[in-house]
């Protein structure tokens, strides 16, 4: 039987003991070599020792004899080693085949496709899949083999904001299901064929809205899978009023295409007297107009787990489109100075403004007013998918001091007091009508909601407004959130004049209950025609029902007790003006007619008082005042011809008998 010998240079191993041989001495190896090939069969020294000692155990080797050869130890570790070395190389290979790979996600998102259409997104500019909350979608993923339900899973990730958490719903974990529940995220495979799976999946109607970042994880028996993050299989989740199940579903498909899909208004402005009308382009669904929307909310701070309630969405856009304290989309200004900006009447749309706030990554937009600032939110709104829009509030109110009373206080001589008269009243003030479902309020305060950005009265120490239910609004219940008060003062506040006394204290000498809040007007569904919703906001004007209001939220105000003052009773006043009333460029003529209905002479003392005030009802200048005694008999009637060439004029008349105030009006 042959022996191999190694060389001490092979059988030499690091960290391993050389094998041991039956060779005694060992021969150069270079000799061996020659050895072995010139004489194979030559017998090395052990051999021929063998044969020595016995004979019969180790006979001389034949040409026919078979060969048997010792492996030592050396050759087989160097084996093993080169078996070991090439398995992985092996395994590799096949744990890749059979690793359940994603190739590539197909969302369907084409405006024409399925889901865009059957999400009422079809209209937006934008090349992402654009889906509504509480409603299915259907999507397309090619695999690397075909899907094996026994021993494959797959679920989808949906990651919203820079921190997303799944308890805060904004890391989402969509897992394959049997069967799908409208409650919750859910998917289910509808079709297969070889590698590719159709998917239905399914978002409850309280999902965060917002845009996420999607990503397919499989798992199967070779290994975990997770898909490179695509920026082209983004998802954007939207507010849904086609919902049932959501808290902003309008039942009015009507409705729902002019407060959600249309993207042209009509903004009402002026006065009471003479209204007039622009057309505004909200154009929510502009190329980067959802995305500038996503991004206001983003620069608010407020954390995105609270974007699934509607009402926490729009206190945020309320806040932001101004940018008194927080560097929002406009800038207002009614100095009447725009340099470095853009007259506020110069703006006849949204997209301009909300692309060069997103542009200049938040830098506030110059200038706006009312009618910008109302417009801005009924874009955003709408892009969002929240039913809103744009009202306009004639003769509207400004109550400073949470009175619910608009107040002007007079000296001893009838003469106002400056630096008290912070409250006004506004020619005309433009906010918003949003529509939800309200939970957190008493039954029967939901559908529309009042929301106003302009920034006049700070609401939890942000200038804010809103959402006020209109419901509570109409019925005085102002100490219902958010902001019911305030909107009830612009709408339904009376007119109360304060005279000082001699000890410095104020007293009520009269009132007005037919000044404030008139044509309420917002654009008509589905036409141009101006549509008046005054009586969503109060009661008939002097009806028991308005009457029992005002006293409601009154009683909640700072002035609870503003309703006792007597008047005089037994002259009356009434002031016509001629034709249509006032128009631009023209005199103004008043006729004030007086009558003295007592069987005693009454002396009135009638002050007037011609002033220029901005529409908004800031006082800007004095131009006139004028004071006339007029003696009336017992019964007599008298008509008095006040002329001017100013609109705003104020008049007042007091019997000198008793000092009560008869009337006091401003025109």
């Amino acid at each position: 039987m042959t022996v191999e010998t190694r060389s001490i240079r092979e059988r030499s191993a690091v960290g391993r003991f050389p094998s041991v041989t039956l060779a005694i001495g060992e021969e150069n190896d270079e000799k061996k070599e020659e050895q072995d090939e010139n004489n194979p069969k030559q017998e090395n020294a052990c051999r021929r020792w063998l044969r020595k000692a016995c004979p019969c155990c180790c006979p001389h080797a034949h040409d026919d004899d078979v060969t048997e050869t010792i492996v030592t130890g050396i050759d087989e570790f160097d084996n093993e080693e080169e078996t070991i070395s090439e398995k992985p190389a092996t395994e590799s290979s096949e744990l890749n085949e059979l690793l359940l790979k994603v190739r590539s996600i197909d969302l369907v998102k084409s405006k024409s496709e399925e889901n865009r259409k059957v999400h009422h997104t079809d209209l937006y500019q934008s090349n992402n899949l654009i889906i509504r909350r509480g409603q299915k979608f259907v999507m397309w993923i090619t695999l690397s083999r075909p899907f094996n339900p026994t021993t494959d899973q797959l679920h989808l990730e949906l990651k919203t904001g820079s921190l997303p958490v799944v308890s805060k719903e904004t890391h989402v974990i969509v897992p394959l299901v049997k069967q799908l529940d409208q409650n919750s995220w859910g998917s289910r495979i509808i079709e297969q064929d070889s590698t590719k799976i159709k998917l239905m999946v399914n978002s409850p109607a309280t999902a965060v809205i917002g845009h996420y970042r999607l990503t397919v994880e499989t798992n199967s028996t070779s290994g975990q899978f997770v898909s490179e993050h695509n920026s082209a299989n983004d998802v954007y989740i939207l507010f849904n009023p086609w919902c049932e199940d959501d808290v902003v579903f309008l039942h009015s498909e009507e409705e729902r295409q002019e407060y959600v899909l249309n993207d042209v208004g009509i903004i009402y402005y002026g006065t009471m007297n003479q209204i007039g009308e622009r057309t505004w382009d909200y154009g929510q669904f502009d190329e980067g107009i959802l995305a500038a929307c996503l991004f206001v909310l983003e620069k608010s701070g407020t954390p995105p787990s609270g974007w699934a309630d509607p009402v926490n969405v729009v206190r945020v856009v309320s806040a932001m489109i101004n940018s008194v304290d927080d560097h929002g989309v406009i800038e207002g200004n009614w100095s009447g100075n725009y340099s470095g900006g853009s007259f506020p009447t110069m703006w006849s749309g949204s997209v301009e403004i909300l692309k060069e706030y997103h542009k200049n990554k938040g830098t506030p937009v110059k200038y706006g007013q009312c009618w910008v600032f109302g417009g801005v939110v009924t874009t955003v709104l709408r892009s969002l998918g929240i039913p809103c829009r744009t009202v306009t509030n004639f003769s509207s109110a400004h109550d400073t001091d949470v009175s619910l009373t608009t107040d002007v206080y007079l000296d001893n001589n009838l003469e106002p007091l400056e630096h008290l008269n912070s409250d006004s009243v506004w020619n005309f003030h433009v906010w918003n009508d949003c529509w939800m479902a309200r939970p957190d309020l008493p039954p029967g305060n939901g559908g529309w909601q009042a929301v106003d950005a302009t920034p006049q009265q700070t609401s939890q120490g942000t200038f804010r407004c809103g959402p006020a239910s209109l419901t509570a609004i109409r019925y005085g219940q102002v100490y219902l959130k958010h902001d019911a008060a305030f909107v009830f003062a612009e709408v339904n506040s009376d007119k109360i004049y304060w005279q000082r006394n001699v000890d410095g204290t104020f007293s009520q000498i009269y009132d007005e209950k037919n000044i404030v809040g008139h044509f309420i007007s917002t654009k008509a569904v589905g036409s141009d025609d101006r549509n008046d919703i005054t009586n969503l906001y109060k009661h008939p004007e002097g009806s028991e029902q308005e009457r029992i209001a005002v006293e409601t939220a009154c009683s909640y105000g700072t002035k609870a007790k503003a309703y006792s003052a007597p008047t005089a009773q037994d002259v009356s006043v009434h002031v016509t003006m001629e034709d249509d009333g006032p128009r631009m460029g023209d005199d103004a003529e008043l006729t004030i007619t007086l009558q003295n209905s007592s069987s005693e002479n009454r002396t009135v003392n009638l002050h007037s008082q011609v002033s220029v005030m901005y529409y908004t009802g800031v006082h800007k200048a004095t131009v006139k005042k004028d004071t006339t005694d007029i003696d009336l008999l017992p019964n007599e009637g008298k008509s008095a011809l006040l002329t001017q060439q100013i609109l705003i004029c104020v008049l007042n008349a007091f019997l000198s008998e008793s000092q009560e105030l008869i009337f006091f009006i401003g025109l």
